[in-house]
């Protein structure tokens, strides 16, 4: 019997599936935290502050669901699902800032003014930062094997460096200025119109520029050092010493 393509073409094999399995088990598990969390803050404080979390919470799922389909469908190699492939490409690229975004909502710690304890709400909020952020960078790993098998390494690269500063500067619109992803499609020509303000004269935004180049560099420290860790534990890893 002749081997897979994908193996006959010399690629790697992309990750086990009960590896795959562990981490969407894992987010899951860390999402339902999250929501208990903020529904024993709720029921203590009689109060529905914090509840946004939650909404922030499901939209950076999106990304993570779109990139999980994007890849399925590259790893079946059929010509056919291209346009598939890019649609749902376009689409994660869309949502993809909703994923780091919840690392802003530490923004709003200490501003409810209700009778929670402080440190409470840090420990909440570090529960949807870190989930978040870890739906962002699985996404973006997931993306970014798509692109190295098509283009090459490099391009791989070069794709989570530039998906890094345009999300960081989607953060920036959805927390600065209040836009947010469902813009593009109910509002595009304001939308652009501003967009066209900001990028063509970044000198005048000194937090724009600061802010999207603190964050993306952020991210793609995060991104890295889970990225190493990754390719240290890989499942092949262990099979090849045996």
């Amino acid at each position: 019997m002749d081997p897979p393509a994908i193996l006959r073409e010399g690629v790697k094999p992309p990750p086990r599936r009960r590896f795959a399995a562990a981490i969407v088990g894992l987010l899951l598990g860390a999402s339902v935290v999250c929501v208990g969390l903020v529904a024993a803050r709720m029921v203590y404080s009689h109060t529905v502050n914090y509840w946004f979390l939650v909404w922030n919470l499901a939209l950076a799922w999106v990304p993570f669901v779109f990139a999980g389909v994007a890849y399925t469908l590259a790893s079946a190699r059929r010509a056919v699902l291209y346009a598939l492939i890019v649609v749902a490409a376009l689409v994660w690229l869309v949502f993809f800032p909703n994923a780091p975004y919840i690392l802003t909502d530490f923004l709003h710690l200490g501003s409810m003014g209700d009778i929670v304890p402080g440190w409470y709400d840090v420990l909440m909020l570090f529960w949807f930062a870190w989930t978040g952020l870890l739906l962002g960078v699985v996404s973006l790993y997931l993306m970014q094997d798509i692109v190295a098998r098509a283009f090459g390494g490099a391009a791989g690269w070069a794709f989570v460096i530039a998906a890094a500063f345009l999300g960081s500067f989607g953060i920036y619109l959805g927390r600065f200025l209040r836009w947010n992803s469902w813009d593009l499609l109910r509002r595009p020509m304001p939308l652009a119109g501003e967009l066209y303000g900001k990028v063509t004269d970044p000198a005048s935004q000194p937090r724009l520029l600061g802010f999207t180049l603190l964050f993306a560099l952020l991210f793609l420290f995060i991104y890295a050092a889970v990225y190493i860790f990754a390719k240290l534990a890989k499942p092949g890893a262990d099979a090849g010493r045996r």
